[in-house]
């Protein structure tokens, strides 16, 4: 669900035009950034005896995607984010961090953990979305649209306002650019997303 995070940065870029469009992507992609060290060394692991294609696997994620951890990686990320964007940026940051656990909660099989380590043996949660790929892809349309909208209307006032306060072209080229990257990043994931569901 890579375009549906990435929407919902590009949503939040909308109302924390202070915070730069890397840091909100990256920060909702943040639980698979940590994921990967892990899954490397074999801490957490993929069992793809059930299929082999997106979301046919069951993801042993058992501490960046357990509610804790992903809660905690959410208050650091948000923390770290607050000293160099103030406070609204860092909960822009934290916010969108978690949002990723959100959001996996709806498409990943049951596999999720309440706490790290899944201990305590906890039921392990998960809606499974990715078994109906059209409902997933809907969902993900749905988070890329409101994005880009929200996103694209930010782009339209800062290019007007550029424009009553100062002549420098400069700002409106570079907010169109900025435009087009995020269009081109929104559609590029949706694609890349919808083929590896199939």
């Amino acid at each position: 669900m890579f375009a549906g995070h990435f929407g919902l940065a590009a949503a939040m870029k909308a109302r924390t035009p202070e915070v730069p469009i890397w840091a909100l992507m990256l920060s909702t992609q943040l639980l698979d950034v940590v994921f990967v060290p892990l899954f490397l060394s074999g801490v957490e692991t993929i069992d793809t005896s059930i299929g082999t294609g997106y979301g046919e696997g069951i993801i042993h994620a058992d501490y960046t995607h357990s509610l804790v951890g992903a809660l905690l990686i959410a208050i650091l990320s948000g923390l770290l984010a607050w000293k160099l964007w103030g406070k609204r940026g860092g909960a822009a940051i934290g916010g969108l961090t978690f949002s990723h656990w959100i959001l996996d909660l709806l498409v990943h099989r049951a596999d999720m953990p309440f706490l790290p380590g899944n201990a305590g043996g906890l039921p392990l949660v998960g809606f499974s979305l990715w078994q109906w790929p059209w409902v997933s892809a809907v969902l993900e349309i749905i988070l890329v649209v409101a994005g880009s909208i929200l996103y694209f209307r930010t782009l339209r006032n800062t290019a007007k306002l550029s424009k009553h306060i100062t002549i420098d072209g400069n700002l409106i080229w570079r907010t169109r650019l900025a435009g087009g990257v995020m269009a081109v990043l929104l559609i590029a994931s949706f694609i890349v997303d919808f083929v590896l569901h199939l």
